[in-house]
């Protein structure tokens, strides 16, 4: 199972930013070269590390961030693998992702890579739930995705049927040493339905699910407006 996210952050500076803000919100962070690692309050692992590439940076806007100091995307994920050496086979051959070193293997698409490391198990077995991480996606342009789905299971991996979520399909399957993969197109996106600019203003939902907007409303906490940063904030 996957057992610590990262995340790529711009700078050293970045780095003593959110240390500061994590421990000032109650969460112990560990700071060791150009890495910040902590632990979040349900027990998953998490790494922020400067990123020094080329690819283009995902910024979010949030009044509390400075955009200079902003998370500017996923990095990859560290994985626990049942079988590293099927896993290994799987990602290869399979896959198509490139070998980097021990355990570690690289997907790269025209815009971005993800990174994949394979660590050593620990004795007990993986409980899923709470701080745990249900699934990885990774993207695929639409034209390609029967053929992926073909790719997977003429391997011998069990994948599902192409599923349409509305704003994406998505595939998935287990690679060998048990997590959960998703295969999800890019697109046709949130813009399908709403305006670039009025996205995140309201709870989206595809038009199969409509029946239990109600329903779903009522049960979820509603999430401030963090979208515009001001400089006398934080």
């Amino acid at each position: 199972m996957i057992h610590r996210i990262l995340c790529r952050l711009p700078s050293a500076e970045s780095l003593a930013f959110w240390k500061e803000r994590l421990e000032a919100a109650g969460t112990e962070a560990s700071l060791e070269g150009e890495s910040l690692r902590f632990t979040d309050p349900e027990g998953l692992d998490h790494e922020f590390d400067v990123y020094s590439g080329n690819e283009r940076a995902l910024v979010p806007r949030h009044r509390e961030i400075p955009p200079e100091f902003a998370i500017q995307g996923l990095q990859g994920v560290r994985v626990y693998s049942g079988n590293q050496d099927l896993t290994e086979e799987a990602l290869g051959d399979v896959l198509g992702f490139e070998k980097l070193g021990e355990g570690l293997w690289q997907r790269a698409g025209e815009e971005r890579s993800g990174i994949y490391q394979l660590d050593p198990p620990p004795e007990e077995r993986g409980i899923p739930g709470a701080g745990t991480v249900h699934h990885i996606a990774w993207a695929s342009p639409t034209e390609q995705h029967e053929q992926w789905q073909e790719r997977v299971t003429s391997s011998g991996l069990r994948a599902t049927p192409v599923i349409d979520r509305f704003y994406f399909k998505a595939l998935y399957f287990r690679e060998p040493g048990g997590v959960l993969f998703e295969l999800a197109t890019i697109g046709p996106g949130f813009t399908t339905d709403e305006e670039a600019g009025h996205l995140g203003e309201r709870l989206s939902l595809p038009p199969d699910f409509e029946s239990i907007r109600e329903h779903a409303e009522a049960s979820l906490t509603p999430l401030p407006d963090v979208t515009q940063w001001r400089p006398d904030a934080g």
